[in-house]
């Protein structure tokens, strides 16, 4: 079975100096749904100074329910409950927002960024994750994404546990444990990059980085030499203008149109 995939915008923000999207995987598979990453969901917006925080006066989400992926799974016709697997690139709270409105869905993530964010993080990851968006008990499945190449990266892991067809690569450098998650949608494969980079002239370098962006992503990374390199390893990889290829990341709204439009 050829998996379907949508593409689900699950969070507009809006900087003063740049727009942002969630760019959220559902995909449609013989055991049911499966989410890559969640976005914002309803509880963040019922209670953003709890679950978000003092961020979300810098990122500025528009908050919206109907941009949910509950809201929006719920569109296509699912019940939330068909979502029975989560699959995330890191736990930053604008990517896993989302995750109470499927708290019978195992949630999928690598062994260290499930360190990082829920049982040794540093003093800075204690601030900059959230445990009230865990709190309602989800079932965590830890991944040790190791042995195994993709595409040049050294350390991959299938999930066929889940599905065939979906491959969780490590990446850290944004966060201890960040990955990015590959979906082979039949005719191309979807390298879902989260937050490895920001901007598309990242790896492209047709323009430049919005200034805000580059601030941002280098104020927030766990280790900026790692990401860096990933910049480097991603624009490689880019200029290899794989047919069957298609890299994407979490925020940008162009790569996510781009993408939408192709579905």
């Amino acid at each position: 079975m050829t998996m379907k995939v949508h593409h689900l915008n699950c969070g507009t923000m809006l900087m003063p100096t740049a727009h942002m999207v969630c760019h959220v995987l559902l995909a449609e598979t013989e055991n049911g749904l499966v989410l890559v990453d969640t976005g914002f969901g309803l509880e963040d917006i019922a209670d953003p100074a709890q679950r978000i925080g003092p961020f979300r006066h810098v990122i500025r989400p528009v908050l919206n329910p109907d941009e949910t992926a509950a809201r929006q799974v719920e569109r296509l016709g699912f019940r939330r409950d068909d979502v029975r697997h989560i699959v995330l690139t890191h736990f930053d709270a604008d990517h896993i927002g989302g995750l109470a409105d499927f708290p019978q869905a195992q949630v999928h993530v690598t062994v260290a960024e499930a360190s990082g964010a829920m049982w040794s993080p540093s003093w800075r990851e204690k601030i900059r994750y959230n445990a009230a968006q865990w709190a309602h008990g989800p079932t965590i499945v830890e991944h040790e994404p190791d042995g195994e190449r993709w595409r040049g990266f050294a350390a991959a892991k299938e999930l066929d546990g889940i599905a065939p067809g979906i491959v969780l690569v490590s990446l850290p450098g944004h966060t201890r444990g960040h990955a990015c998650v590959a979906v082979d949608a039949g005719d191309r494969w979807l390298l879902h990059a989260g937050d490895a980079f920001y901007h598309p002239a990242t790896i492209d370098g047709r323009s430049r980085v919005p200034a805000a962006l580059r601030t941002m992503e280098t104020l927030i990374a766990f280790d900026l030499k790692q990401v860096r390199q990933n910049h480097a390893r991603l624009a490689e990889l880019h200029r290899r203008a794989d047919p069957d290829l298609v890299i994407i990341n979490a925020h940008d709204p162009t790569l996510y149109e781009q993408a939408r439009r192709r579905t």
